[in-house]
């Protein structure tokens, strides 16, 4: 009897993909924990020499994160890290996920099949408890699951130019990067939970209103932490 043939290797990514990969989120927990300021200057060469690669794979970097928000750029003075949001832009923010995310949520609990439902009991399991820490390290994982969780519910509700708008925000990163250093994520959870079973019970009406007090109460919680414009 012949042996079977063996099966390919697993394929491996370019190290140079890999390297820029660990060079963007080294430099993105630097934004997001506040070891780079808000506001201040973003130089090429300083951060290849502090992170001991080329300058490729910073320009690379600060490109995804520009598109991201966290960083911007101007000409002849370069890179800059974005500032944290004042009171006017944060309520600006809210007022306008107010408009978009309450409607795909009821829209999401009409039209939602069984697969829309396994997909966000799914999200939930991925961040089951709110992590402990106030790094980015630590709460890197529910900023993503927030990201993942409000695309998925604008996904569900079938209107690709709702989804577009809410990505263009940037909402996760802004309010989590504002936020640091405080243990918020246990309530977004739980809110979370209830948008799931609204949707899951098909009812727009719950999912609606569970959506637009999971808004309201999390900009609640945010507000005492900015400042005036």
């Amino acid at each position: 009897m012949g042996s079977s043939p063996l099966s390919p290797p697993p394929a491996r990514l370019p190290e140079r993909h890999l390297l820029a990969d660990d060079v963007y989120e080294t430099v993105k927990a630097m934004l997001m924990d506040h070891a780079i300021a808000p506001k201040a200057r973003l130089s090429i060469d300083g951060l290849a020499r502090q992170l001991h690669v080329s300058q490729t794979p910073i320009r690379e970097t600060l490109a995804r994160l520009e598109s991201e928000g966290l960083v911007t750029k101007e000409p002849m003075r370069g890179y800059s890290a974005t500032s944290l949001l004042d009171r006017q832009s944060l309520e600006d923010l809210y007022e306008f996920r107010l408009l978009l995310e309450p409607w795909a949520a009821a829209r999401a609990a009409r039209l939602v099949s069984e697969e829309g439902v396994a997909r966000l009991e799914a999200e939930l399991d991925t961040c089951p408890v709110a992590p402990e820490g106030t790094d980015y390290h630590a709460y890197g994982l529910i900023t993503a699951h927030d990201a993942r969780f409000h695309d998925l519910v604008a996904e569900l509700s079938g209107s690709a130019r709702v989804r577009a708008a809410f990505r263009r925000t940037h909402a996760h990163l802004h309010l989590f990067r504002l936020a640091y250093g405080q243990n918020l994520g246990s309530h977004a959870l739980e809110e979370h939970h209830e948008i799931v079973r609204a949707i899951a019970g098909r009812s727009p009406g719950d999912a609606e209103r569970a959506m637009r007090t999971h808004l309201v109460t999390a900009r609640d919680r945010l507000l005492p932490m900015v400042g005036e414009t």
